[in-house]
């Protein structure tokens, strides 16, 4: 469960592979909402390693 903590920060470490302003969305270029759409992402993973690793420590 924890290697699921590395989909968000390999997602945003590499620069060039999302570095366009298209396509656009709502007006926003590519590489900001690319970005942004990355915090609710990252905010699920986060949750569901707590209840995975909260549950298992209850057992």
């Amino acid at each position: 469960m924890w290697l699921l903590l590395l989909v968000p920060f390999i997602g945003l470490l590499w620069v060039p592979f999302y570095n366009f302003m298209e396509p656009s969305l709502f007006g926003f270029p590519f590489f900001y909402w690319y970005q942004l759409a990355w915090v609710p992402i990252t905010s699920l993973l986060i949750w569901l390693v707590y209840r995975r690793v909260a549950r298992d420590e209850h057992n």
